[in-house]
Protein backbone atom coordinates (compact mmCIF):
# COMPACT_ATOMS: atom_id res chain seq x y z
CA UNK A 1 0.00 0.00 0.00
CA UNK A 2 0.77 3.39 -0.88
CA UNK A 3 1.82 5.71 2.05
CA UNK A 4 0.64 9.23 0.77
CA UNK A 5 2.77 11.98 3.30
CA UNK A 6 1.82 15.01 5.11
CA UNK A 7 4.01 17.18 2.52
CA UNK A 8 2.34 15.50 -0.33
CA UNK A 9 -1.20 16.04 0.87
CA UNK A 10 -0.42 19.83 1.39
CA UNK A 11 0.65 19.92 -2.24
CA UNK A 12 -2.63 18.10 -3.85
CA UNK A 13 -4.85 20.56 -1.52
CA UNK A 14 -2.63 23.58 -3.24
CA UNK A 15 -3.26 21.70 -6.33
CA UNK A 16 -7.18 21.98 -5.51
CA UNK A 17 -7.37 25.76 -4.82
CA UNK A 18 -5.66 26.46 -7.97
CA UNK A 19 -8.29 24.87 -9.99
CA UNK A 20 -11.14 27.44 -8.21
CA UNK A 21 -9.21 30.38 -7.33
CA UNK A 22 -6.73 30.47 -10.76
CA UNK A 23 -3.02 30.18 -11.59
CA UNK A 24 -2.03 32.85 -9.31
CA UNK A 25 -2.16 31.29 -5.55
CA UNK A 26 -0.87 27.94 -6.97
CA UNK A 27 2.55 29.70 -7.83
CA UNK A 28 2.38 32.09 -4.95
CA UNK A 29 2.04 28.63 -2.94
CA UNK A 30 5.28 27.29 -4.94
CA UNK A 31 7.43 30.09 -3.54
CA UNK A 32 6.15 29.88 -0.25
CA UNK A 33 7.20 26.26 0.12
CA UNK A 34 10.44 26.57 -2.13
CA UNK A 35 11.26 30.59 -2.20
CA UNK A 36 15.11 29.58 -4.06
CA UNK A 37 13.71 27.10 -5.93
CA UNK A 38 16.15 24.71 -5.00
CA UNK A 39 13.94 21.80 -5.12
CA UNK A 40 13.75 20.72 -1.56
CA UNK A 41 11.19 21.79 0.81
CA UNK A 42 11.24 23.95 4.28
CA UNK A 43 9.10 23.51 6.91
CA UNK A 44 5.70 24.76 7.47
CA UNK A 45 3.79 26.09 9.96
CA UNK A 46 1.61 23.92 11.59
CA UNK A 47 -1.57 23.23 9.86
CA UNK A 48 -5.32 24.79 10.85
CA UNK A 49 -6.28 22.83 13.65
CA UNK A 50 -8.96 21.16 14.78
CA UNK A 51 -12.05 23.46 15.84
CA UNK A 52 -14.63 21.80 18.68
CA UNK A 53 -17.86 22.72 19.08
CA UNK A 54 -18.09 25.85 20.55
CA UNK A 55 -21.02 26.37 23.62
CA UNK A 56 -23.88 28.25 23.95
CA UNK A 57 -23.82 31.57 22.85
CA UNK A 58 -24.45 34.73 25.38
CA UNK A 59 -26.71 37.74 25.20
CA UNK A 60 -26.52 39.41 21.96
CA UNK A 61 -24.03 37.27 20.45
CA UNK A 62 -25.09 36.34 16.45
CA UNK A 63 -27.18 33.27 15.58
CA UNK A 64 -26.10 30.21 15.41
CA UNK A 65 -25.00 29.59 11.85
CA UNK A 66 -25.48 25.75 11.78
CA UNK A 67 -29.23 26.37 12.80
CA UNK A 68 -30.12 28.06 8.95
CA UNK A 69 -31.05 25.62 6.73
CA UNK A 70 -32.13 26.44 3.06
CA UNK A 71 -31.94 29.93 1.15
CA UNK A 72 -31.60 33.02 3.02
CA UNK A 73 -34.32 36.24 2.68
CA UNK A 74 -31.12 37.77 1.09
CA UNK A 75 -31.43 35.17 -1.94
CA UNK A 76 -27.56 34.64 -1.43
CA UNK A 77 -25.70 31.91 0.41
CA UNK A 78 -22.42 32.06 1.28
CA UNK A 79 -19.89 29.36 1.92
CA UNK A 80 -16.08 28.88 2.58
CA UNK A 81 -13.30 26.32 1.14
CA UNK A 82 -10.57 24.29 2.33
CA UNK A 83 -8.11 25.80 4.30
CA UNK A 84 -4.95 25.86 1.87
CA UNK A 85 -1.44 25.89 3.64
CA UNK A 86 2.23 26.60 2.10
CA UNK A 87 4.46 27.25 5.39
CA UNK A 88 2.97 31.04 6.82
CA UNK A 89 0.18 31.64 4.15
CA UNK A 90 -3.17 30.23 4.40
CA UNK A 91 -5.96 30.75 1.79
CA UNK A 92 -9.76 29.97 1.68
CA UNK A 93 -11.83 30.37 -1.35
CA UNK A 94 -15.35 32.24 -0.02
CA UNK A 95 -18.39 31.18 -2.59
CA UNK A 96 -21.48 33.86 -2.64
CA UNK A 97 -23.91 32.01 -4.34
CA UNK A 98 -27.79 33.11 -5.59
CA UNK A 99 -30.10 31.21 -4.25
CA UNK A 100 -32.88 33.06 -4.81
CA UNK A 101 -35.16 33.60 -7.75
CA UNK A 102 -33.96 37.00 -9.21
CA UNK A 103 -30.45 38.65 -10.46
CA UNK A 104 -27.91 39.11 -7.68
CA UNK A 105 -25.68 41.93 -8.30
CA UNK A 106 -22.18 42.11 -6.59
CA UNK A 107 -19.17 44.64 -7.63
CA UNK A 108 -15.54 45.15 -5.43
CA UNK A 109 -15.01 43.26 -2.44
CA UNK A 110 -16.35 41.45 0.26
CA UNK A 111 -17.43 43.02 3.85
CA UNK A 112 -15.82 40.64 6.73
CA UNK A 113 -15.96 40.77 10.31
CA UNK A 114 -13.95 37.65 12.27
CA UNK A 115 -15.03 36.77 15.20
CA UNK A 116 -13.44 34.51 18.12
CA UNK A 117 -14.67 31.23 19.50
CA UNK A 118 -16.84 32.91 22.21
CA UNK A 119 -18.17 35.19 19.15
CA UNK A 120 -16.61 38.17 20.46
CA UNK A 121 -15.06 41.18 17.75
CA UNK A 122 -11.29 40.20 17.08
CA UNK A 123 -9.40 42.66 15.97
CA UNK A 124 -8.69 42.04 12.62
CA UNK A 125 -7.76 44.34 9.75
CA UNK A 126 -9.56 43.73 6.71
CA UNK A 127 -7.96 44.62 3.58
CA UNK A 128 -9.58 45.34 -0.07
CA UNK A 129 -6.70 43.02 -2.04
CA UNK A 130 -4.04 40.39 -0.81
CA UNK A 131 -1.33 42.98 -0.62
CA UNK A 132 0.94 43.36 1.48
CA UNK A 133 0.10 39.69 2.55
CA UNK A 134 0.87 37.98 -0.42
CA UNK A 135 0.90 38.72 -4.51
CA UNK A 136 -2.09 36.32 -5.05
CA UNK A 137 -3.58 38.17 -8.52
CA UNK A 138 -6.73 40.47 -7.79
CA UNK A 139 -9.30 40.98 -10.58
CA UNK A 140 -10.53 44.31 -8.70
CA UNK A 141 -13.48 45.85 -8.59
CA UNK A 142 -16.32 45.35 -11.49
CA UNK A 143 -20.04 44.25 -12.34
CA UNK A 144 -21.02 40.97 -11.75
CA UNK A 145 -24.35 39.68 -12.56
CA UNK A 146 -25.51 36.17 -10.94
CA UNK A 147 -28.61 34.72 -11.78
CA UNK A 148 -30.23 32.59 -10.44
CA UNK A 149 -27.75 29.19 -9.17
CA UNK A 150 -24.74 30.74 -10.15
CA UNK A 151 -22.26 32.06 -7.75
CA UNK A 152 -18.86 34.88 -7.12
CA UNK A 153 -15.71 33.93 -5.90
CA UNK A 154 -13.34 35.97 -3.41
CA UNK A 155 -9.96 34.42 -2.01
CA UNK A 156 -8.92 35.03 1.79
CA UNK A 157 -5.58 35.42 2.59
CA UNK A 158 -3.88 35.06 5.74
CA UNK A 159 -0.51 34.75 7.88
CA UNK A 160 -0.27 32.09 10.23
CA UNK A 161 0.21 33.50 13.94
CA UNK A 162 0.44 31.23 17.26
CA UNK A 163 -3.23 30.22 18.35
CA UNK A 164 -3.71 28.35 21.68
CA UNK A 165 -5.18 25.27 21.19
CA UNK A 166 -6.49 25.05 24.70
CA UNK A 167 -8.76 28.20 24.61
CA UNK A 168 -8.18 28.40 20.51
CA UNK A 169 -7.30 32.45 21.74
CA UNK A 170 -6.30 34.04 18.33
CA UNK A 171 -8.41 31.77 16.12
CA UNK A 172 -10.94 33.34 14.23
CA UNK A 173 -14.52 30.76 14.70
CA UNK A 174 -16.70 32.68 13.03
CA UNK A 175 -16.79 34.76 9.79
CA UNK A 176 -19.37 37.05 8.98
CA UNK A 177 -19.35 37.63 5.39
CA UNK A 178 -21.87 40.16 3.15
CA UNK A 179 -21.72 41.03 -0.38
CA UNK A 180 -20.18 44.15 0.17
CA UNK A 181 -20.59 47.30 3.08
CA UNK A 182 -24.13 47.63 4.60
CA UNK A 183 -25.82 44.30 3.25
CA UNK A 184 -26.69 41.69 5.74
CA UNK A 185 -23.79 39.61 6.80
CA UNK A 186 -23.98 35.96 7.01
CA UNK A 187 -22.10 33.83 9.25
CA UNK A 188 -20.14 30.55 8.59
CA UNK A 189 -17.50 28.98 10.86
CA UNK A 190 -14.80 27.66 8.28
CA UNK A 191 -13.16 24.22 9.09
CA UNK A 192 -10.43 24.85 11.14
CA UNK A 193 -10.93 28.33 12.07
CA UNK A 194 -8.56 31.27 10.93
CA UNK A 195 -5.52 30.86 12.57
CA UNK A 196 -4.64 34.94 12.25
CA UNK A 197 -3.75 35.93 15.68
CA UNK A 198 -5.59 38.81 18.16
CA UNK A 199 -4.33 41.32 15.69
CA UNK A 200 -3.54 40.31 11.91
CA UNK A 201 -4.44 41.29 8.83
CA UNK A 202 -7.32 39.89 6.56
CA UNK A 203 -6.76 39.96 2.24
CA UNK A 204 -9.48 39.31 0.18
CA UNK A 205 -9.33 39.47 -3.27
CA UNK A 206 -12.98 40.97 -5.61
CA UNK A 207 -15.91 38.62 -6.07
CA UNK A 208 -15.45 37.27 -9.73
CA UNK A 209 -17.95 34.99 -11.00
CA UNK A 210 -17.49 30.89 -11.08
CA UNK A 211 -17.55 29.84 -14.39
CA UNK A 212 -16.36 26.12 -13.64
Amino acid sequence: MTVISPRYGILLAAAALLTTAGCGLGAELDREADPERTGAHAVEAPPPMEVPAPGPSGPGAPPDPTATEGCPESGVRVTTGMVNVAMGLRAMPVTLTNCGTGEQRVNGYPDVRVRDVERRPMDVTVLKGPGPITTLDDPGPHPVALKPGESARSVFVWRYSAVEASTLRGSGVYVEIAPAAGAERRTVVPEGGLDIGETGLLGTTAWEKVTD
